[in-house]
């Protein structure tokens, strides 16, 4: 990784696509599972455009790797000039309150480079699921205490409200099946998804302000943009479904401008509402 990191940006994003062609030549689980959401979710595309957005996301995903390679291995200071903020205003508002604040964020390919880009900015936690490989794990962690100030387990919920009281901004991503036990039905895409609680909890559990951010790659493959949002108001509000609704609604929003970066190749409505069978 410490290689590629390193290589020439033009380089680096060929490799990237190659990784990601043969991962949807070869990897037909997740390519699957690829062609099942974007189904689900773009059913006004035809065939032939949900065939081209497939392969385009695979594509995007493996540049995402070396993009991350980057973000985990290289000072962020020599990337400032290829990222822009908009909107990071509402951010520093937000942190002005004096209560810590929970960034929403989302799982599109570049999200461990948008981190680094975004650490030129503000110093931020992170939220993250441990990796099944310890070896792995070890290596992740100890590049991602370079670009956050903390790495925080998902199930470690008195560390976050702990980091948040204490004033700091944490940077979570709600987006994923997490299954039934944690979750309300809420609509994505036209479909009921099983979405997590806890951005209401969290929010309930501190009374820091929530605010919703995303970061993608631009059209030159060469430069970046981070987009923060306001606060939402009146959050939460005390109904989890309208709650769960309005995160939902964001993170839709945001990926349909940018459909091929988002890592549709999770099950993402692999839980069901009560007696529908899987789609996958």
């Amino acid at each position: 990784m410490h290689l590629v990191a390193w290589f020439p940006w033009r380089l680096k994003l060929w490799v990237g696509k190659i990784i990601g062609l043969a991962a949807w030549r070869f990897i037909k689980r997740r390519r699957h599972i690829t062609e099942t959401n974007i189904a689900l979710c773009f059913p006004e595309k035809s065939a032939d455009e949900q065939r081209r957005l497939v392969k385009e996301v695979f594509i995007a995903n493996g540049i995402g790797l070396v993009e991350t390679a980057t973000g985990w291995c290289r000072d962020a200071e020599g990337l400032r000039h290829r990222v822009a903020y908009h909107g990071q205003e509402h951010l520093a508002q937000a942190k002005a309150q004096g209560k810590g604040v929970l960034v929403v964020g989302i799982h599109f390919s570049t999200l461990d480079l948008g981190g680094a880009l975004h650490s030129l900015f503000f110093p931020a936690d992170v939220v993250y699921r441990q990796h099944n490989n310890p070896l792995f794990e070890r290596f992740m962690t100890r590049a991602r205490s370079r670009i956050f100030g903390q790495a925080i387990d998902r199930h470690d919920l008195r560390g976050v409200v702990r980091r948040i009281k204490s004033g700091h901004i944490v940077w979570y991503s709600p987006d994923q099946d997490f299954g039934r036990d944690a979750s309300v039905f809420a609509p994505l895409f036209g479909q009921q998804a099983a979405t997590i609680r806890l951005t209401a909890k969290i929010a309930r559990m501190t009374g820091a302000p929530v605010v919703p951010l995303m970061f993608h790659r631009n059209p030159d493959n060469q430069t970046y943009t981070i987009t923060c949002l306001p606060a939402l108001d009146n959050f939460p509000s005390g109904d989890e479904i309208a709650d769960a609704t309005r995160v939902n609604e964001f993170i839709e929003q945001a990926i349909r401008k940018y459909p091929e970066q988002y890592l549709w190749l999770h099950r993402r409505f692999k839980t069901r509402p009560e007696g529908e069978p899987s789609v996958y």
